[in-house]
Protein backbone atom coordinates (compact mmCIF):
# COMPACT_ATOMS: atom_id res chain seq x y z
CA UNK A 1 0.00 0.00 0.00
CA UNK A 2 2.42 2.61 0.46
CA UNK A 3 5.04 1.81 -2.30
CA UNK A 4 1.73 1.57 -4.59
CA UNK A 5 0.91 5.00 -3.08
CA UNK A 6 4.64 6.48 -3.45
CA UNK A 7 5.00 5.06 -6.84
CA UNK A 8 1.40 6.65 -7.86
CA UNK A 9 2.22 10.62 -6.95
CA UNK A 10 5.72 9.64 -9.20
CA UNK A 11 8.33 8.91 -6.64
CA UNK A 12 10.99 5.94 -7.12
CA UNK A 13 10.95 3.67 -4.00
CA UNK A 14 13.39 1.56 -3.08
CA UNK A 15 12.36 -1.17 -0.61
CA UNK A 16 14.64 -4.30 1.20
CA UNK A 17 14.74 -7.62 -0.39
CA UNK A 18 12.17 -9.82 1.50
CA UNK A 19 14.82 -11.92 3.06
CA UNK A 20 15.36 -8.55 5.27
CA UNK A 21 12.14 -8.59 6.42
CA UNK A 22 10.07 -10.90 8.92
CA UNK A 23 7.83 -13.42 7.94
CA UNK A 24 4.77 -13.15 10.58
CA UNK A 25 6.51 -13.78 13.78
CA UNK A 26 10.77 -14.74 12.30
CA UNK A 27 12.88 -12.36 12.17
CA UNK A 28 14.08 -10.39 9.34
CA UNK A 29 18.02 -10.43 8.92
CA UNK A 30 19.48 -7.62 10.38
CA UNK A 31 22.54 -7.90 7.95
CA UNK A 32 20.55 -8.00 5.12
CA UNK A 33 18.41 -4.71 5.83
CA UNK A 34 22.24 -2.68 7.34
CA UNK A 35 24.18 -3.87 3.60
CA UNK A 36 20.76 -2.97 1.63
CA UNK A 37 20.94 0.56 3.09
CA UNK A 38 24.24 1.34 2.70
CA UNK A 39 24.28 0.53 -0.34
CA UNK A 40 21.06 3.02 -1.13
CA UNK A 41 21.25 5.78 1.21
CA UNK A 42 23.37 7.50 -1.60
CA UNK A 43 20.84 8.38 -3.70
CA UNK A 44 18.02 8.74 -1.50
CA UNK A 45 16.18 11.89 -0.15
CA UNK A 46 13.71 9.99 2.42
CA UNK A 47 14.12 6.84 4.40
CA UNK A 48 10.38 6.45 5.91
CA UNK A 49 11.75 3.17 8.64
CA UNK A 50 10.32 1.19 11.37
CA UNK A 51 12.43 1.21 14.34
CA UNK A 52 11.16 -2.46 15.47
CA UNK A 53 12.28 -3.64 11.62
CA UNK A 54 16.12 -2.22 12.29
CA UNK A 55 16.38 -3.54 15.78
CA UNK A 56 14.44 -6.20 16.54
CA UNK A 57 13.86 -8.16 13.34
CA UNK A 58 9.74 -6.70 12.76
CA UNK A 59 7.26 -5.12 14.78
CA UNK A 60 5.92 -9.09 15.69
CA UNK A 61 9.32 -10.32 16.37
CA UNK A 62 9.66 -7.14 18.99
CA UNK A 63 6.72 -8.24 20.89
CA UNK A 64 8.54 -12.13 21.33
CA UNK A 65 12.35 -12.37 20.74
CA UNK A 66 14.87 -12.02 23.65
CA UNK A 67 17.29 -9.90 22.07
CA UNK A 68 18.98 -7.72 24.94
CA UNK A 69 18.48 -3.52 24.89
CA UNK A 70 22.23 -3.62 23.92
CA UNK A 71 21.95 -5.23 21.05
CA UNK A 72 19.16 -3.05 19.83
CA UNK A 73 20.60 0.08 20.59
CA UNK A 74 23.93 -0.76 18.24
CA UNK A 75 21.64 -1.33 15.49
CA UNK A 76 19.93 2.00 16.20
CA UNK A 77 23.15 3.47 15.88
CA UNK A 78 23.13 2.58 12.41
CA UNK A 79 20.91 5.23 11.84
CA UNK A 80 23.50 8.24 12.44
CA UNK A 81 26.03 6.58 10.44
CA UNK A 82 23.49 7.14 7.56
CA UNK A 83 23.00 10.97 7.82
CA UNK A 84 26.59 10.98 8.31
CA UNK A 85 26.92 9.75 4.98
CA UNK A 86 24.04 11.28 3.15
CA UNK A 87 23.39 14.54 5.29
CA UNK A 88 20.56 15.48 2.98
CA UNK A 89 18.49 12.56 4.18
CA UNK A 90 15.51 13.12 5.97
CA UNK A 91 14.63 9.67 8.09
CA UNK A 92 11.10 9.77 9.29
CA UNK A 93 10.89 6.86 11.83
CA UNK A 94 8.13 5.14 13.62
CA UNK A 95 8.31 3.00 16.49
CA UNK A 96 5.05 0.55 18.30
CA UNK A 97 4.42 0.67 21.94
CA UNK A 98 3.97 -3.11 22.49
CA UNK A 99 0.33 -4.25 22.64
CA UNK A 100 -1.53 -6.04 25.19
CA UNK A 101 -3.41 -8.70 22.96
CA UNK A 102 -7.21 -9.81 23.59
CA UNK A 103 -7.57 -13.82 24.43
CA UNK A 104 -4.96 -16.23 24.59
CA UNK A 105 -3.76 -16.19 21.16
CA UNK A 106 0.24 -16.85 20.56
CA UNK A 107 0.59 -16.69 16.99
CA UNK A 108 1.90 -12.68 17.34
CA UNK A 109 3.54 -12.87 20.79
CA UNK A 110 5.49 -15.03 23.45
CA UNK A 111 4.61 -18.68 23.21
CA UNK A 112 3.17 -18.53 26.79
CA UNK A 113 0.70 -16.22 25.41
CA UNK A 114 -1.60 -19.67 25.16
CA UNK A 115 -1.90 -20.30 28.55
CA UNK A 116 -1.54 -16.94 30.21
CA UNK A 117 -2.57 -14.23 27.61
CA UNK A 118 -5.61 -13.46 29.51
CA UNK A 119 -4.40 -13.12 32.85
CA UNK A 120 -1.42 -10.68 31.80
CA UNK A 121 -3.74 -8.47 30.22
CA UNK A 122 -6.05 -8.68 33.42
CA UNK A 123 -2.20 -7.65 34.77
CA UNK A 124 -1.97 -5.13 32.37
CA UNK A 125 -5.15 -3.25 33.28
CA UNK A 126 -4.72 -3.62 37.17
CA UNK A 127 -1.12 -2.31 37.37
CA UNK A 128 -2.22 0.76 35.33
CA UNK A 129 -5.33 1.58 37.53
CA UNK A 130 -2.76 1.09 40.22
CA UNK A 131 -0.45 3.63 38.81
CA UNK A 132 -2.95 6.30 38.51
CA UNK A 133 -5.74 5.37 41.78
CA UNK A 134 -3.01 4.23 44.50
CA UNK A 135 -5.75 2.72 46.59
CA UNK A 136 -5.85 -0.34 48.44
CA UNK A 137 -9.20 -1.97 46.20
CA UNK A 138 -6.46 -1.53 42.91
CA UNK A 139 -3.62 -2.90 44.96
CA UNK A 140 -5.40 -6.32 46.02
CA UNK A 141 -6.57 -6.51 42.61
CA UNK A 142 -3.47 -6.26 41.48
CA UNK A 143 -2.31 -8.65 44.43
CA UNK A 144 -4.43 -11.12 43.61
CA UNK A 145 -3.78 -11.68 39.53
CA UNK A 146 -0.12 -11.25 40.10
CA UNK A 147 -0.19 -14.56 42.00
CA UNK A 148 -1.92 -16.13 38.99
CA UNK A 149 1.32 -15.72 37.16
CA UNK A 150 4.61 -17.46 37.39
CA UNK A 151 7.53 -15.00 38.55
CA UNK A 152 9.89 -15.91 35.57
CA UNK A 153 7.06 -15.56 32.55
CA UNK A 154 5.49 -11.85 34.05
CA UNK A 155 9.58 -11.23 34.43
CA UNK A 156 9.77 -12.36 30.92
CA UNK A 157 7.06 -10.70 29.95
CA UNK A 158 7.59 -6.73 31.34
CA UNK A 159 11.63 -7.07 30.52
CA UNK A 160 10.40 -7.37 26.49
CA UNK A 161 8.25 -4.16 27.35
CA UNK A 162 10.95 -2.44 29.11
CA UNK A 163 13.62 -2.99 26.35
CA UNK A 164 11.26 -1.56 23.87
CA UNK A 165 10.65 1.07 26.03
CA UNK A 166 13.76 2.10 26.44
CA UNK A 167 14.80 1.60 22.96
CA UNK A 168 11.79 4.51 21.88
CA UNK A 169 13.78 6.72 24.50
CA UNK A 170 16.56 6.54 22.83
CA UNK A 171 14.80 7.20 19.48
CA UNK A 172 13.60 10.57 21.06
CA UNK A 173 17.43 11.47 22.09
CA UNK A 174 17.85 10.80 18.17
CA UNK A 175 15.26 12.95 16.98
CA UNK A 176 16.40 15.89 19.71
CA UNK A 177 19.89 15.92 17.96
CA UNK A 178 18.25 15.76 14.31
CA UNK A 179 19.01 12.06 13.19
CA UNK A 180 15.44 11.63 12.89
CA UNK A 181 13.39 14.55 11.37
CA UNK A 182 10.33 13.17 12.52
CA UNK A 183 9.22 10.43 15.31
CA UNK A 184 5.84 8.79 15.28
CA UNK A 185 5.70 6.53 18.64
CA UNK A 186 2.24 4.70 18.10
CA UNK A 187 0.18 2.43 20.19
CA UNK A 188 -1.27 -0.53 18.53
CA UNK A 189 -4.38 -2.26 19.67
CA UNK A 190 -4.54 -0.26 23.04
CA UNK A 191 -7.29 0.50 25.93
CA UNK A 192 -7.82 3.33 28.16
CA UNK A 193 -6.09 1.03 30.96
CA UNK A 194 -2.98 -0.85 30.29
CA UNK A 195 1.03 -1.19 30.24
CA UNK A 196 0.61 0.26 26.45
CA UNK A 197 -1.11 3.34 28.06
CA UNK A 198 1.84 3.73 31.12
CA UNK A 199 4.53 3.45 28.73
CA UNK A 200 2.53 5.67 26.24
CA UNK A 201 2.87 8.52 29.59
CA UNK A 202 6.25 8.07 30.51
CA UNK A 203 7.10 8.87 26.68
CA UNK A 204 5.25 11.51 26.41
CA UNK A 205 6.95 13.01 29.57
CA UNK A 206 10.45 12.60 28.02
CA UNK A 207 8.98 14.58 25.23
CA UNK A 208 7.89 17.03 27.33
CA UNK A 209 11.54 16.75 28.86
CA UNK A 210 13.24 17.36 25.70
CA UNK A 211 10.66 19.92 24.00
CA UNK A 212 10.21 17.35 21.09
CA UNK A 213 6.67 17.85 20.28
CA UNK A 214 7.30 20.02 17.09
CA UNK A 215 8.69 16.81 16.33
CA UNK A 216 7.27 13.87 17.71
CA UNK A 217 3.32 12.34 17.79
CA UNK A 218 2.45 9.93 20.16
CA UNK A 219 -1.22 8.56 19.31
CA UNK A 220 -2.69 5.40 18.42
CA UNK A 221 -1.78 4.05 15.57
CA UNK A 222 0.56 0.94 13.69
CA UNK A 223 0.20 -0.58 10.51
CA UNK A 224 -0.82 2.17 8.55
CA UNK A 225 1.98 4.88 9.69
CA UNK A 226 4.24 4.71 6.50
CA UNK A 227 1.56 6.29 4.65
CA UNK A 228 1.50 8.77 7.07
CA UNK A 229 4.91 9.51 6.78
CA UNK A 230 4.50 9.33 3.19
CA UNK A 231 2.14 11.72 3.50
CA UNK A 232 3.77 14.53 5.19
CA UNK A 233 6.90 14.13 3.58
CA UNK A 234 5.36 15.26 0.54
CA UNK A 235 3.43 18.60 1.78
CA UNK A 236 4.95 21.78 1.95
CA UNK A 237 2.38 23.56 3.92
CA UNK A 238 0.11 21.52 5.79
CA UNK A 239 -3.38 19.93 4.00
CA UNK A 240 -6.89 21.73 5.12
CA UNK A 241 -9.52 18.96 5.84
CA UNK A 242 -12.74 19.13 6.93
CA UNK A 243 -13.78 16.50 9.06
CA UNK A 244 -17.90 15.09 8.46
CA UNK A 245 -19.04 12.40 10.81
CA UNK A 246 -21.89 10.29 9.89
CA UNK A 247 -23.85 10.96 13.36
CA UNK A 248 -24.13 14.27 15.81
CA UNK A 249 -21.93 11.90 19.05
CA UNK A 250 -19.13 10.76 16.19
CA UNK A 251 -16.51 12.80 17.61
CA UNK A 252 -17.40 10.75 20.69
CA UNK A 253 -17.70 7.85 20.06
CA UNK A 254 -15.47 5.01 21.47
CA UNK A 255 -13.25 2.95 19.40
CA UNK A 256 -12.46 -0.64 20.42
CA UNK A 257 -8.99 -0.68 19.82
CA UNK A 258 -7.96 2.74 20.98
CA UNK A 259 -7.65 4.52 24.49
CA UNK A 260 -9.21 7.61 22.74
CA UNK A 261 -12.95 8.78 21.43
CA UNK A 262 -12.90 9.29 17.80
CA UNK A 263 -12.51 13.24 17.32
CA UNK A 264 -9.34 12.88 19.97
CA UNK A 265 -7.56 10.44 17.33
CA UNK A 266 -8.77 12.03 14.18
CA UNK A 267 -7.35 15.29 15.34
CA UNK A 268 -3.99 13.15 16.18
CA UNK A 269 -3.86 11.24 13.01
CA UNK A 270 -4.47 14.70 10.87
CA UNK A 271 -1.44 16.25 12.91
CA UNK A 272 0.79 12.90 12.15
CA UNK A 273 0.43 13.29 8.53
CA UNK A 274 1.07 17.32 8.34
CA UNK A 275 -2.50 18.15 7.92
CA UNK A 276 -4.87 20.58 9.94
CA UNK A 277 -8.49 20.67 10.49
CA UNK A 278 -10.99 23.13 9.50
CA UNK A 279 -14.54 24.30 10.11
CA UNK A 280 -15.58 25.38 6.72
CA UNK A 281 -16.36 22.95 3.55
CA UNK A 282 -14.93 25.83 1.65
CA UNK A 283 -11.42 26.26 2.80
CA UNK A 284 -10.59 22.86 2.53
CA UNK A 285 -8.38 20.98 0.24
CA UNK A 286 -10.50 17.85 1.21
CA UNK A 287 -13.49 16.29 3.30
CA UNK A 288 -13.02 13.49 5.68
CA UNK A 289 -16.09 11.59 5.46
CA UNK A 290 -15.94 9.61 8.93
CA UNK A 291 -19.00 6.73 9.94
CA UNK A 292 -18.89 6.35 13.14
CA UNK A 293 -20.60 4.22 15.30
CA UNK A 294 -23.88 5.32 17.61
CA UNK A 295 -21.85 4.74 20.61
CA UNK A 296 -19.00 2.11 20.77
CA UNK A 297 -17.15 0.25 18.01
CA UNK A 298 -18.05 -3.65 19.07
CA UNK A 299 -17.28 -6.61 16.71
CA UNK A 300 -20.28 -7.91 16.48
CA UNK A 301 -22.54 -7.32 13.36
CA UNK A 302 -24.98 -5.94 13.39
CA UNK A 303 -24.64 -4.74 17.30
CA UNK A 304 -28.13 -2.49 17.24
CA UNK A 305 -27.28 -0.93 21.15
CA UNK A 306 -23.90 0.70 20.20
CA UNK A 307 -23.60 0.62 16.42
CA UNK A 308 -27.20 1.24 15.83
CA UNK A 309 -27.83 3.81 12.99
CA UNK A 310 -30.84 6.05 15.17
CA UNK A 311 -28.56 8.47 15.60
CA UNK A 312 -26.05 8.82 12.38
CA UNK A 313 -29.19 9.26 9.61
CA UNK A 314 -26.50 7.20 7.04
CA UNK A 315 -28.74 8.31 3.97
CA UNK A 316 -28.28 12.20 4.86
CA UNK A 317 -24.70 11.08 5.25
CA UNK A 318 -23.80 9.42 1.48
CA UNK A 319 -25.95 12.59 0.07
CA UNK A 320 -23.18 14.52 1.44
CA UNK A 321 -20.72 12.85 0.38
CA UNK A 322 -22.15 12.59 -2.99
CA UNK A 323 -22.78 16.67 -2.88
CA UNK A 324 -19.13 17.01 -2.70
CA UNK A 325 -18.26 14.85 -5.30
CA UNK A 326 -20.41 16.72 -7.55
CA UNK A 327 -18.90 19.97 -6.67
CA UNK A 328 -15.52 18.08 -7.35
CA UNK A 329 -14.82 18.89 -3.68
CA UNK A 330 -12.41 16.05 -2.85
CA UNK A 331 -13.52 14.04 -0.48
CA UNK A 332 -11.79 10.62 1.23
CA UNK A 333 -14.12 8.41 3.37
CA UNK A 334 -13.03 6.15 6.80
CA UNK A 335 -15.15 3.43 7.75
CA UNK A 336 -15.04 3.08 11.38
CA UNK A 337 -18.34 2.14 12.62
CA UNK A 338 -16.86 -1.23 12.81
CA UNK A 339 -13.22 -2.60 13.27
CA UNK A 340 -11.99 -5.27 10.72
CA UNK A 341 -14.38 -4.42 8.03
CA UNK A 342 -16.00 -2.13 6.29
CA UNK A 343 -20.45 -1.49 7.79
CA UNK A 344 -22.29 -3.48 5.29
CA UNK A 345 -25.57 -0.75 5.42
CA UNK A 346 -23.03 1.85 4.71
CA UNK A 347 -21.47 0.79 1.45
CA UNK A 348 -24.65 -0.55 0.03
CA UNK A 349 -25.83 3.10 0.55
CA UNK A 350 -22.44 4.48 -0.81
CA UNK A 351 -22.60 2.36 -3.98
CA UNK A 352 -25.47 4.91 -5.10
CA UNK A 353 -22.44 7.49 -5.84
CA UNK A 354 -19.71 7.08 -8.40
CA UNK A 355 -16.96 5.56 -5.83
CA UNK A 356 -14.24 5.63 -8.64
CA UNK A 357 -14.89 9.28 -8.17
CA UNK A 358 -13.34 9.37 -4.50
CA UNK A 359 -9.98 10.43 -3.07
CA UNK A 360 -9.74 8.00 -0.36
CA UNK A 361 -11.53 5.05 0.96
CA UNK A 362 -10.54 3.01 4.10
CA UNK A 363 -12.26 0.74 6.37
CA UNK A 364 -9.51 -2.09 7.52
CA UNK A 365 -8.51 -3.34 11.10
CA UNK A 366 -8.53 -0.69 13.53
CA UNK A 367 -9.75 2.92 13.76
CA UNK A 368 -6.03 4.16 13.42
CA UNK A 369 -5.19 1.70 10.97
CA UNK A 370 -8.50 3.28 8.52
CA UNK A 371 -8.09 7.34 9.45
CA UNK A 372 -4.30 7.03 9.08
CA UNK A 373 -5.29 5.45 5.56
CA UNK A 374 -7.98 7.64 4.06
CA UNK A 375 -6.14 10.52 5.39
CA UNK A 376 -3.03 10.10 3.44
CA UNK A 377 -5.04 9.03 0.06
CA UNK A 378 -6.91 12.32 0.74
CA UNK A 379 -3.47 14.14 1.29
CA UNK A 380 -1.72 12.18 -2.12
CA UNK A 381 -5.10 12.62 -4.09
CA UNK A 382 -3.95 15.97 -5.01
CA UNK A 383 -0.28 14.84 -6.46
CA UNK A 384 -1.84 12.03 -8.26
CA UNK A 385 0.67 11.48 -11.38
CA UNK A 386 -0.36 7.52 -12.52
CA UNK A 387 -3.85 7.11 -13.17
CA UNK A 388 -4.28 3.67 -13.61
CA UNK A 389 -2.54 3.02 -10.35
CA UNK A 390 -4.51 5.24 -8.43
CA UNK A 391 -7.64 3.15 -9.44
CA UNK A 392 -5.79 0.45 -9.01
CA UNK A 393 -5.57 1.43 -4.90
CA UNK A 394 -9.24 2.83 -4.81
CA UNK A 395 -10.35 -0.19 -5.59
CA UNK A 396 -8.12 -2.51 -3.51
CA UNK A 397 -8.83 -0.58 -0.51
CA UNK A 398 -13.01 -1.44 -2.03
CA UNK A 399 -11.82 -5.24 -2.49
CA UNK A 400 -9.74 -6.03 0.67
CA UNK A 401 -11.60 -3.31 3.35
CA UNK A 402 -15.55 -4.52 2.12
CA UNK A 403 -15.61 -7.44 -0.04
CA UNK A 404 -12.91 -9.41 1.81
CA UNK A 405 -13.11 -8.43 5.22
CA UNK A 406 -17.25 -8.05 5.75
CA UNK A 407 -18.07 -10.26 3.29
CA UNK A 408 -15.93 -13.01 2.36
CA UNK A 409 -14.07 -13.80 5.29
CA UNK A 410 -16.85 -14.22 7.51
CA UNK A 411 -18.24 -16.39 4.66
CA UNK A 412 -15.46 -18.57 5.30
CA UNK A 413 -15.13 -18.27 8.75
CA UNK A 414 -18.22 -20.50 9.01
CA UNK A 415 -17.07 -23.24 6.67
CA UNK A 416 -13.75 -24.02 8.72
CA UNK A 417 -15.40 -23.65 12.46
CA UNK A 418 -13.34 -26.45 13.49
CA UNK A 419 -9.98 -25.00 12.41
CA UNK A 420 -7.99 -22.41 14.14
CA UNK A 421 -8.69 -19.28 12.16
CA UNK A 422 -5.05 -17.86 13.00
CA UNK A 423 -3.35 -21.28 12.21
CA UNK A 424 -4.50 -22.76 9.12
CA UNK A 425 -1.64 -25.07 8.95
CA UNK A 426 -2.05 -27.62 5.88
CA UNK A 427 -5.57 -26.57 5.33
CA UNK A 428 -3.70 -22.88 3.58
CA UNK A 429 -3.86 -24.29 0.14
CA UNK A 430 -7.26 -25.28 0.44
CA UNK A 431 -8.80 -21.94 2.05
CA UNK A 432 -7.29 -19.88 -0.08
CA UNK A 433 -8.80 -21.44 -3.29
CA UNK A 434 -12.25 -21.23 -1.84
CA UNK A 435 -11.30 -17.32 -0.77
CA UNK A 436 -10.66 -17.16 -4.65
CA UNK A 437 -13.85 -18.50 -5.73
CA UNK A 438 -15.68 -16.81 -3.78
CA UNK A 439 -14.08 -13.01 -4.03
CA UNK A 440 -13.76 -12.98 -8.09
CA UNK A 441 -16.95 -12.88 -8.96
CA UNK A 442 -17.96 -10.02 -6.40
CA UNK A 443 -14.47 -7.84 -7.14
CA UNK A 444 -15.49 -8.36 -10.95
CA UNK A 445 -18.91 -7.09 -10.43
CA UNK A 446 -17.86 -4.11 -8.24
CA UNK A 447 -15.62 -3.10 -10.80
CA UNK A 448 -17.75 -3.24 -13.50
CA UNK A 449 -20.48 -1.47 -11.67
CA UNK A 450 -18.07 1.24 -10.52
CA UNK A 451 -14.53 1.72 -12.01
CA UNK A 452 -15.11 0.28 -15.53
CA UNK A 453 -15.89 4.12 -16.34
CA UNK A 454 -12.62 5.20 -15.81
CA UNK A 455 -11.88 3.37 -19.30
CA UNK A 456 -8.93 1.30 -17.21
CA UNK A 457 -8.98 -2.46 -17.26
CA UNK A 458 -8.86 -4.84 -14.75
CA UNK A 459 -6.14 -7.74 -14.78
CA UNK A 460 -7.17 -9.96 -12.25
CA UNK A 461 -5.10 -12.62 -10.42
CA UNK A 462 -5.66 -15.32 -7.82
CA UNK A 463 -6.26 -13.77 -4.33
CA UNK A 464 -3.97 -15.32 -1.25
CA UNK A 465 -3.43 -15.38 2.13
CA UNK A 466 -0.07 -13.29 3.09
CA UNK A 467 0.16 -15.82 6.07
CA UNK A 468 -1.69 -19.15 7.08
CA UNK A 469 -4.49 -17.45 8.72
CA UNK A 470 -7.91 -15.51 7.37
CA UNK A 471 -7.20 -12.11 8.84
CA UNK A 472 -4.91 -10.86 5.96
CA UNK A 473 -6.23 -11.43 2.50
CA UNK A 474 -3.72 -10.22 -0.66
CA UNK A 475 -5.16 -9.23 -3.82
CA UNK A 476 -2.42 -8.71 -6.73
CA UNK A 477 -4.68 -7.72 -9.40
CA UNK A 478 -3.48 -4.64 -11.77
CA UNK A 479 -5.19 -1.72 -13.03
CA UNK A 480 -4.10 -0.89 -16.66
Amino acid sequence: FPVKLAQAVGLSVFTPPLAALNDLNQPGDFKILKTWLLENVAKANLLVLSLEQLTLGGMIPARRVDDSLDEALKKLELLSHLKTLNPNLRILAFGVIVRVAHGNDPLEEKPYYSDYGDSLRAYSEAFDKFQRQNTREHEERLWQITKTLPNAILENWLKTRQRNFEMHKKALELTQASIIDHLCLTLDDTSTYGLASYDRRRLEARTDELKLWHKVDIYPGADEVPVTLLARSLQETPSKVYVRYSGINGATTGMKYEDRPAGELIKAHLRSAKCIQVDSLGEADFVLAVNTPTILQTEDRPDFLNVDTAARHLPEFVDFIGQCLNTNKPVSVADIAYPNGAEERFIKLLETLPLAHLSGFSGWNTAGNTLGSAIAMGVLSKQIKNEPLWAEILFNRFTDDYLYQTLVRNDVYKLFQQLDHFDLGDKKLEVETLVNQKIEPLALEFWQKHFASTGFSLQWKPAYLSWPRLFTGVFPFEVI
